[in-house]
């Protein structure tokens, strides 16, 4: 279960981080799901690390793939630059979180 919570944290942390670029282009009104967002990706994440699932772990993976689905996001709704290099940044720190993950379990 810890995994679930876990995935819905960064689901909706995404969701929260993609509403505030939509709010400091546009409409206000996109500052409410940007706090409740984050409001519940936290609770979230505190539910996944009542599981068990240790905060290293947990806040790594929660971290690296908030900044690659971010970067991915955006690239598609908002037209950002995706560059080549910002792919391998994403792909090194994706990889340093599985070593973390792989340390963690010996």
């Amino acid at each position: 279960m810890a995994w679930v919570f876990l995935a819905g944290a960064i689901l909706v942390e995404v969701g929260s981080t993609l509403s505030l670029r939509m709010a400091v282009l546009g409409s206000k009104k996109w500052y409410l799901p940007v706090i409740a967002g984050y409001l519940v990706s936290f609770v979230l994440l505190s539910f996944a690390l009542g599981e068990g699932l240790g905060i290293g772990i947990a806040y790594g993976i929660w971290a690296a793939s908030g900044v690659a689905l971010v970067a991915m996001l955006s690239r598609v709704l908002f037209k950002e630059p995706l560059t080549w290099i910002m792919t391998l940044g994403m792909v090194l720190i994706v990889g340093g979180v599985l070593l973390i993950e792989t340390g963690a379990t010996h």
